[in-house]
């Protein structure tokens, strides 16, 4: 088998690669390049390709960011949208990254970062299986904490709604919003809502 059917043999089977994985494989990057210009591959971020028939789900953006930062978490509107306790669809991937690391350079991928450190950044991460990849996403009672702490971003609407319809849902409790109420220092702006929902 020739290496360019061995690259999209990859590529099927994956969905998503990037060209650093490949070259770490033995692969040089002008394989990818050949499966674009063939119609067999779509570059769909810096050093990022993706299959053409591929399943994409709704999540494929959150895949593509994940592979193209895999120092980062999701987070906020899209941590939400992915928990579906949002109606809004935000356009740009929410991505926390710790405050020591350098912002990703890539204007491919449309990014609203936010940057966090000590336990705030390392608390709450989960990571999911999404179209065979792995993604860091903050768990849903951090989100909601965090959308508090970025109510100003992202509107103290959306913070509320995801607070009510998460207790509403019985998806998380008063206890684990508060654990990260106390490690975001948002307990005074959230205890109010806290009491009344409790």
């Amino acid at each position: 088998m020739s290496k360019t059917k061995q690259v999209l043999e990859i590529a099927q089977k994956v969905g998503v690669v990037r060209a650093k994985e490949l070259e770490a494989q033995g692969f040089h990057r002008q394989y990818l390049k050949r499966l674009e210009e063939q119609g067999l591959l779509i570059r769909s971020g810096r050093g990022i390709y993706t299959y053409v028939g591929a399943e994409i789900t709704e999540a494929h953006s959150l895949v593509e960011v994940a592979k193209r930062v895999p120092h980062g978490v999701i987070c906020l509107l899209s941590a939400l949208n992915f928990y579906e306790l949002t109606t809004q669809n935000p356009f740009e991937v929410w991505l926390a990254i710790h405050s020591k690391k350098r912002s990703p350079k890539d204007n491919l991928l449309s990014l609203r970062l936010v940057y966090l450190s000590g336990s705030a950044w390392e608390e709450g991460i989960e990571t999911y299986e999404l179209e065979g990849e792995k993604v860091r996403i903050y768990s849903l009672p951090k989100t909601i904490v965090d959308c508090f702490k970025y109510r100003h971003k992202i509107g103290l609407d959306v913070a509320l709604e995801a607070l009510k319809e998460s207790r509403q849902q019985k998806r998380c409790t008063i206890d684990e919003i508060w654990h990260y109420a106390k490690i975001c220092r948002v307990q005074n702006v959230m205890r109010p809502y806290l009491e009344f929902l409790g």
